[in-house]
């Protein structure tokens, strides 16, 4: 990248930051754990990116506390190992499996997230239901101490959001902006496509997607669908996945269920 690339802020920003050796001239956007670099010096575009990145991917190590973000609000929830949530993320009354992560900009409460899944920016899980049976909806009727010096919040209606939590199975994908409306299930391995709105249960490796989410096909046949969600590779140990690593990342779905005995 060239100092053409940067605007006038950016060039202003760049010459204040020039203790950034080893870089050449640009921003590079990255994750939001990383946030925005600005890079100078002399080496190719190209090392310089792979230098960041490997430096960031050194600064973030997971291991068995969960990686909670400064900027991210966590209550009264469970965080597995080797999970992490993002910038500004709020994660309420819920849990989150084993090797799960939320990025950044999302809110979740009163759900269950199993292991290995991948939540994108923005993702809104269980969000608040109003009582829409009521002669009102509004927030005072449920919120009374906020308006009212002599009234108490309802509880009871409280309760009821709390009793349809959302449930994600294991391995899930959830791209950016997505909504899962309360009360819905979404099975182990599924994908639920960006900007999409889950109002209903989804099956355990269908990809869905729009508003509100359709089925746009499976991830795989029922047969190994089903030998995936038996074979349960994502209850291994620790020490199992890492030997297995090359295996996941090499091998097609098929040759990887015969050789794991799925």
């Amino acid at each position: 990248m060239s100092h053409r690339t940067l605007s006038h802020r950016g060039r202003k920003l760049a010459r204040h930051r020039k203790r950034h050796e080893g870089f050449v001239g640009g921003v590079v956007d990255l994750p939001s754990t990383a946030g925005t670099v600005l890079a100078f010096g002399r080496v190719s575009g190209r090392k310089a990116f792979r230098r960041y990145v490997n430096r960031v991917n050194l600064m973030k190590k997971l291991g068995e506390t969960a990686l909670i973000d400064p900027t991210a609000s966590v209550r009264d929830s469970e965080l597995g190992r080797y999970t992490e949530v993002g910038a500004r993320t709020t994660f309420i009354e819920s849990s989150l499996g084993d090797y799960s992560y939320i990025v950044n900009d999302g809110d979740v409460i009163y759900s269950r997230i199993a292991k290995f899944c991948s939540i994108a920016a923005m993702v809104r899980i269980n969000p608040g239901n109003h009582p829409m049976w009521r002669a009102s909806q509004s927030h005072f009727t449920y919120r009374a101490s906020a308006y009212f010096d002599d009234a108490t919040d309802d509880a009871d209606f409280f309760a009821w959001r709390r009793s349809h939590p959302v449930k994600i199975g294991n391995d899930v994908w959830i791209g950016h902006g997505a909504v899962v409306l309360p009360g819905r299930t979404i099975g182990d391995g599924a994908v639920i496509a960006a900007g999409s709105v889950v109002t209903k249960d989804v099956a355990p490796y269908d990809v869905v997607a729009g508003v509100p989410a359709r089925r746009v096909r499976r991830r795989f046949s029922e047969t190994v669908a089903t030998r995936l969600c038996e074979l349960a590779w994502w209850n291994w140990s620790h020490e199992a996945l890492r030997a297995a690593l090359e295996d996941f990342r090499k091998l097609d779905v098929d040759a990887f269920l015969e050789k794991y005995g799925g």
